[in-house]
């Protein structure tokens, strides 16, 4: 890695998944499963986002659908305006609490300014205006900082 890459960027972990926004789950479900023979997880409602998901693993990465369950999310707002496709990549962070300081430091425009609860564990968004038109999710490694203080009473995923 060169010097000239700023540090927070040499401190992002892995792709954890890429997401991908839909109008029916179940018939996007289907071709992942059926025509590419991806193994599906299950679809698991996020009330707190008003969407559903599914996780489809692809060696170390997923595919995560996203289907809207409310019109008037940014995620309902997303598909209305530009369809089905792509939506965000998320990326795994040790310390996603440490690394939203330094992002906003360095001016990056936060979406969200403290880790909240994702489908997998601590998430947070950074707006897609800092970073080239994608809108880009950190999701803290298990057992990081943000673990305890978000599940003082252990992880249940949502809808588990």
């Amino acid at each position: 890695m060169t010097p000239s890459v700023p540090v927070h960027v040499r401190e992002v972990g892995r792709v954890h998944h890429v997401a991908v926004v839909v109008r029916d789950l179940e018939a996007a479900l289907a071709f992942y499963r059926d025509t590419l023979g991806l193994a599906a997880g299950p679809v698991v409602p996020i009330p707190s986002d008003r969407v559903r998901i599914a996780f489809l693993p692809v060696g170390e990465v997923r595919i995560e659908l996203v289907e809207p369950t409310d019109d008037t999310t940014g995620v309902a707002r997303f598909l209305a305006n530009r369809g089905e496709g792509f939506h965000h990549v998320c990326f795994e962070v040790p310390d996603i609490s440490a690394d939203l300081v330094r992002l906003a430091i360095d001016g990056v425009e936060l979406i969200d300014t403290a880790p909240r609860p994702g489908a997998e564990g601590p998430v947070a968004f950074l707006h897609p205006r800092s970073c080239h038109g994608v809108l880009v999710e950190l999701i803290e490694a298990p057992g990081g900082p943000a673990w305890a203080s978000l599940y003082p009473d252990g992880f249940r995923a949502p809808g588990a």
